[in-house]
């Protein structure tokens, strides 16, 4: 056998074993994503999204100037809480939809956006400023959208303000670092080097939530992830298994972000039936 010919077929054997191999983490993916609700968001029937926001402002809070954006003028209070590194426009097309039936307030995190930046971030602060937030602003019993690390707000303010929340959708939290898949931690590091961006550094030391706090969550929530999410779906699991009564879903296909942000048609759907359920049962 000619030696270009045995290349060729060595070459082949490598790649349908990595097709198999491939295969075989998929279907595993598959198998495991059906125990735990997996689910494909239906967006035929939507309604039309509003044109912007009504109102962009600052509110001056103990230690952080927030900003904010609001969308829509009626309905209950629903506040949006971007990922790290993002802005209240990280969610603006979920909002766009959801102005249809709440009052929408976008805001911008400490150190993010055009909020102004205290020289420390942390989750437990994060929590602090929101709960101010909602304070300055006067929301009764406001509902929280957060994605990523906004989804892990969405859980601190919870357990720690029991009594704050009329219910919450945390997509894509996880309760450790060591819950994140490695090649997503390894990206972060790398991002790293030489920088100390303290925004880097929260994911790679934060948060550290356990079971003793999520059991404090009294509000009803709703815990999503994505298919191939970057934490580990045992984690998610966790999350949900923690808090009494809590809804989970993982959106099939999806990664970390496909589904919520930048993505206001499944965003919506998956926020408003939950919350309408919530109305319904009152």
């Amino acid at each position: 056998m000619k030696k270009g010919k045995k290349i060729a077929i060595g070459i082949g054997c490598v790649a349908l074993a990595c097709v198999i191999v491939a295969g075989g983490w998929l279907t595993a993916v598959r198998v495991q994503s059906k125990k735990h609700n997996l689910i494909t968001i239906d967006t035929s029937s939507l309604p039309e999204p509003v044109s912007g926001p009504v109102k962009e402002d600052d509110v001056q809070l103990s230690k952080v100037k927030m900003h904010y954006a609001v969308y829509g003028e009626k309905g209950h209070p629903l506040i949006l809480v971007h990922g790290n590194g993002g802005s209240h426009k990280s969610l603006e097309e979920a909002a766009l939809y959801l102005a249809n039936d709440y009052t929408v307030y976008a805001i911008d995190s400490r150190c993010h956006g055009q909020s102004s930046d205290p020289g420390e971030i942390s989750y437990d602060l994060m929590a602090k400023d929101i709960k101010e937030f909602i304070e300055a602003l006067k929301l009764r019993k406001p509902y929280i959208l957060g994605h990523s690390d906004g989804g892990i707000n969405a859980l601190t303010v919870a357990y720690t303000y029991p009594d704050l929340l009329g219910g919450f959708v945390s997509c894509g939290a996880n309760t450790s670092p060591d819950t994140m898949k490695p090649y997503f931690l390894l990206g972060v590091k790398l991002d790293d080097r030489g920088k100390h961006d303290k925004l880097n550094e929260m994911m790679l030391t934060l948060p550290q939530i356990d079971a003793e706090k999520l059991s404090r969550i009294q509000c009803p929530a709703y815990i999503v992830a994505g298919e191939f999410d970057i934490m580990y779906l045992s984690d998610t699991v966790f999350i949900h298994d923690s808090i009494k009564d809590s809804k989970i879903a993982i959106i099939k296909g999806a990664d970390h972000s496909a589904y919520i942000s930048h993505d206001g048609k499944r965003a919506y759907v998956l926020a408003h039936e939950f919350f309408q359920s919530l109305e319904n049962v009152q």
